[in-house]
Formats: structure tokens, sequence, C-alpha cells
């Protein structure tokens, strides 16, 4: 879909579908009321005769409006004007793009962005507004033979302001939400894909790409390579599969020489099978989303290029699978990790802190500024938050208050969750340095703890997102899911956010 940013009136724009909002008081956005004075209170007559009474989710498709110059209007409901916050601007956008897609209009006239939304600027509105309608249309139909085609489907949206001052400030704005976009979609597709097809290898060769693409420096560490450093935890998890385990760098320098680097470091388990402690059947094929960390931070990456930030941006994935075989780790293996702590592993389907704990280890090497990684790390979390926020564990509150400004910000929430030294005793082992579970109780917590062992020398933040990097069900599929959050944490640090 092309984006646009365009100036002018909603009754004077040649456009095959013009987009404005009326709310459940019978109240006019702006838009609105200016095409309801040129047309004679053609709007005004249709809403109090009942046709449309502007409950939220609602839309009414109008043709060949008196004094206007489009072919369409479309009437999105905006519920109640003194509850139109976030929540419900962006619920309205999506609402727009669904309908827009199915009137057979090629290119619309977007409206909605003027509409005031408490404590939201206007490049706020036009950014959510590209995520949006992109997150909209998105679909993942490559492997069908025959594709659930819109026959004429939405190609091109203008977003239009009404004043000729915030024209650079709006263009910037469709910017970052075009290149945020780029990066959830990355993130979906490489989540969607199944584990046949998205092995650690095609994530290294997706990595290679990117490199080529944007300029970056790629680095693909190999079993050798992981064993000279001497990875042995993370490689313990790839003991099991035919496939071979990768680590993947990539270093995007948008910043200063001397600018130390972000780091983020994303789980790539390609599929999860629970190893020798094998899952249950009902519903592992959803284990193919064990890689969405790994995701995320390649869209975040992308997005942070697109946009060329001036940063330094370092992305680490640690890549496996994790199978079950006469090879394979069992319950009661000591490893040793690359930070020289053992490891007992009383249980193979804890793998995802396995992989990490060798990969924020070698983060160090970068001497980073921060270092934030993103897994599908526990079921606990998704017991804990359910499916809308994700879980945050930080050592640093500042970066806390940062991450979760962003996700507010992005609305793409996230949770302060506890890490207390009194909750590492869950960790203790009777033969090594500790264990990879602490059983039962604060699930979520204990798999953080184990992880903070190895972020002693950086400031650091841990994102669970098992509940919300995939969504079950008539839905099924990638959500893109900590993208928006993460991206906005970077502009922020970038200096491209108030």
């Amino acid at each position: 879909m092309e984006f646009s940013i365009k100036r002018g009136s909603p009754e004077k724009q040649r456009s095959a579908c013009v987009v404005v909002g009326v709310f459940e008081s019978r109240k006019l956005s702006p838009a609105a009321e200016s095409i309801d004075n040129a047309a004679n209170s053609y709007l005004s007559d249709i809403i109090r005769r009942g046709d449309m009474e502007g409950k939220a989710g609602t839309t009414l498709l109008l043709h060949d409006v008196p004094a206007t110059l489009c072919d369409r209007v479309l009437l999105v409901g905006l519920g109640k004007d003194k509850e139109f916050h976030e929540k419900e601007y962006c619920a309205a956008i999506r609402c727009a793009v669904k309908a827009l897609n199915e009137t057979g209009a090629s290119d619309g006239a977007l409206f909605l962005t003027e509409i005031a939304v408490k404590k939201r600027d206007l490049a706020w509105r036009i950014r959510q507004a590209a995520i949006i309608a992109q997150e909209t249309a998105y679909r993942f139909e490559q492997f069908k033979s025959k594709k659930n085609e819109v026959r004429h489907p939405l190609r091109k949206l203008s977003v239009v302001i009404e004043q000729r001052s915030k024209l650079p400030l709006a263009e910037e704005a469709l910017a970052q939400g075009q290149a945020i976009a780029a990066g959830v979609a990355l993130a979906r597709t490489l989540g969607n894909l199944p584990g046949n097809v998205c092995t650690p290898g095609y994530l290294a060769e997706t990595a290679q790409q990117m490199a080529r693409d944007h300029a970056l420096d790629c680095q693909i560490l190999e079993r050798a390579d992981m064993d000279a450093l001497g990875m042995h935890s993370l490689l313990s998890v790839a003991k099991g599969s035919h496939q071979p385990p990768k680590l993947i760098v990539l270093h995007y320098k948008g910043g200063g020489a001397e600018e130390k680097p972000l780091v983020l470091v994303g789980k790539g388990i390609t599929f999860d099978s629970g190893g020798i402690s094998l899952k249950p059947g009902l519903e592992m094929d959803e284990m193919k989303f064990d890689m969405c960390g790994a995701a995320s931070v390649l869209g975040t990456l992308k997005a942070v290029a697109q946009m060329e930030l001036p940063i330094n941006l370092t992305v680490i994935v640690p890549s496996s699978e994790n199978m079950p075989g006469g090879s394979a780790s069992k319950p009661g293996d000591i490893v040793t990790s690359m930070s020289g702590q053992t490891i007992e592993i009383l249980n193979t389907d804890a793998e995802g802190r396995l992989v990490l704990c060798d990969a924020l280890t070698y983060a160090e090497r970068f001497k980073p500024a921060t270092v934030i990684d993103v897994a599908t790390l526990t079921g606990a979390c998704v017991i804990a938050l359910g499916h809308v926020a994700t879980g945050l564990f930080t050592n640093d509150d500042g970066l806390a208050r940062e991450l979760l400004h962003a996700g507010e910000e992005a609305q793409d929430r996230a949770w302060q969750m506890p890490l207390w030294d009194d909750y590492q005793d869950l960790l203790k082992s009777n033969f090594a340095d500790m264990a990879n579970i602490g059983g039962r109780a604060a699930g979520s917590v204990s798999a953080a703890c184990f992880l903070s062992r190895f972020t002693k020398k950086f400031d650091w933040a841990h994102l669970d997102i098992a509940g919300t990097a995939w969504k079950s069900g008539a839905d099924k599929g990638a959500t893109g899911r900590p993208v928006a959050l993460l991206t906005h944490y970077l502009l922020k640090r970038a200096g491209k956010l108030n």
C-alpha cells in the first residue's frame, strides 16, 4: 500500500473514497462537518434519520454525496465523544481501513488523523494510522494454492492534514509509521513461516539479505565457532536436531564511532518440541512461533535501518531447534555456559534460557549501553498477564521506565514484574551452580532470575512475550509484538520522539 501526506478540504478531494468520522452524540468530525456544510446538511440528515448512529466499529458508505469531488464518502463511527482516547482512535483507523478494502475503492483520503486524541499529538496520530493500516491489510497466504484475493484492494491511502506548516512533521511521522509497519510485517511473516521452512539456516539467510539491503555488518557463527567460545549451554539445545544451530550477529552503525551500541537479543528456537521433556501434542504446531523473539529483533532492526536512526544497534539471535533424539540433552545433564557457570538441565523444555544465557555473555564484548532480550520464554507469563501485556524484568529501574513509556506510546504495552533476590533460591542445584528451572511457583520470575545471572556487566531488560507474540484460534498467527515497543524506545533514544 502506498502512503502520502496531502493538504486540502474533504469536499475538494478527487479520491475514490473520503473517510470522515461521526460520534454517537451525532457530532461530526471537523472533516465531516466541512462536507456537511458544502452539501447542505446532507450528512446531518442521514444521521438524523438513524442510518448512522456513530457507534464504535460501525461504518456507512455513501455514493455521490452532493458538492463533493470524490466517488464515495465513508462514515466511521467513533463512539462516545468523551471516551475517545488512544484505544478508540486505533480501533477507528482499523475499522476504516478494513471497510475501505471492502468498498472496491483503489485509493482513499483519510481525515481521521485530524480528530483530537487526549495527550496525543498529530505526529502520534499519523504514525499510528500508518502502522495500523499496514497491519490491517497484512495477509499471509504464500502457501495457499488459492489466495483469498480482494477484488479491488486499497492501493493508495492519503493522510490529509489542514495546516501547511505541519507538512514536515506529518511527513516524518508517516515515514516512521511505515518503517515500523515494515518491521512488524517482517516479524509476523518470519513467525508465520512453518518450521520446515524457517530453520536456523533460513534465519541466517534472512539476516544476510538484510545486511545486503541496508549495508549492515553481519556475522554468522557456526557450531564449531560456538564450541570454541565455550557456548555449551546453547549447543546443548541443538544436540537432538539435524538442523545446525546458528548465532546471528548484525550491526547497524548510525551513531558515532565511539558511541556504545544498544543490543537486542532475540530467542530463535525455530521449533520447540520440548526435547526429551516432550510437550503434549495438542497445539504443538504453535511451537513454530518460539522464534518470535528473533523475528521481533530482526523486524526492529529493519525499521531502524529504514528510518536511518542516529544510533548504533547490534542484534544477536541464538537460533536452534529443540528436538528429541538419541543425542539430545537429557534431564539431569550438566553443561558449562560461556560465562563458566554450570547449569543442571532439569527440564529440556526450558531451553530458551539456555540459548539466551550464552548470547547475553557474548554481548559483553560489544561494551553495550543497554541489552534487551526478547523471548517467548514461559507459559507462566501467560498465566500471569494473559495476552494483553508483555512481561518486563530488568536490573535498572530507569530502563524499565523507558520501556514502559515506549509501550504506552506504541500501544504495545508491557508490565514490570519483580526481579528480587528472594527468588534466586528457586534455582538452587545440588550438583551445579544453578538449575535451569525453579518449579511451578513464579515460573516467569525464576526464568528471568536465571538470565539475570549472565547480565551483571550491563544494564539489561528481559521481555517475556509468550502471551503476546502470537494469537491462537480463528485469528491464529504472529502479532509482530514487541517491534512497535522496541522501535518507539529506540526513536526516543535517538531523540526523534518528545
